[in-house]
């Protein structure tokens, strides 16, 4: 009986022993971040526009609601600089419809001006995980092979001075590094969401599950 219980307890040791880096490797990963979405209403959050943004069931939506011209761009409350950034979305299937992630955006404005990750379709040359100012930079999912339509799709973008990654659904799509940014691109602004009509048709995005991580000092 004792013989059992010491290999019981030495079987015991050696799998803490494996478990913890495990669980430590995975708290360093998840150390930093934090929601900025509640699952119930749009606290931390600025609508700009004529766009329609609401909560049900803990997801966001954002349209026109019977008005196809509505447009405009829901916004955090909060600036951030350089950061990590995770969102669930979906998007409506329709003509050239889009939305996407306005990175350092200036406050108070529904017009982009900082960096743009875009939320779109291929076949409407939207290219989803792409990266935009005046120009597209880098098409990301250019043949729309990683996003999946109707169904629930994760992207996890990196701004860290000119550098900017996306990663769509595991896989990166997008890594451009701005050699000559301009200074307004990389100083501290919102984070946003757009959302606008397309050919007459009443669209829409959905997000949640919305994250962000700080990097470096937030000057």
């Amino acid at each position: 009986m004792q013989r059992l219980l010491r290999i019981t307890l030495v079987a015991l040791a050696a799998s803490l022993a494996f478990t913890a880096p495990l669980l430590a490797e995975d708290a360093a990963k998840d150390a930093g971040w934090r929601s900025l979405f509640n699952g119930k209403d749009l606290t931390g959050f600025k609508a700009i526009g004529s766009a329609i943004w609401k909560v049900e069931d803990g997801v966001i939506i954002g349209g026109q609601f019977g008005d196809p011209k509505r447009s405009g761009l829901l916004a955090t409350t909060e600036a951030f600089k350089d950061f990590e950034f995770y969102v669930e979305f979906m998007i409506d299937e329709h003509g050239k419809y889009n939305s996407g992630v306005y990175l350092r955006n200036d406050e108070g404005t529904a017009r982009r001006t900082g960096y743009q990750v875009n939320i779109g379709r291929g076949a409407a040359e939207e290219y989803c995980g792409g990266i935009y100012t005046t120009q597209w930079l880098a098409k990301g999912d250019e043949k729309d092979e990683v996003r999946k339509p109707r169904e629930w799709n994760t992207m996890k973008i990196t701004a860290k001075g000119g550098h900017i990654t996306v990663v769509l659904n595991g896989k990166q799509v997008a890594d451009y590094k701005d050699e000559k940014p301009d200074a307004k691109l990389l100083q501290k602004g919102v984070i946003g969401f757009q959302t606008y009509g397309a050919e007459g048709h009443d669209g829409w995005v959905k997000l949640r599950e919305m994250k962000v991580r700080v990097l470096g000092p937030e000057s």
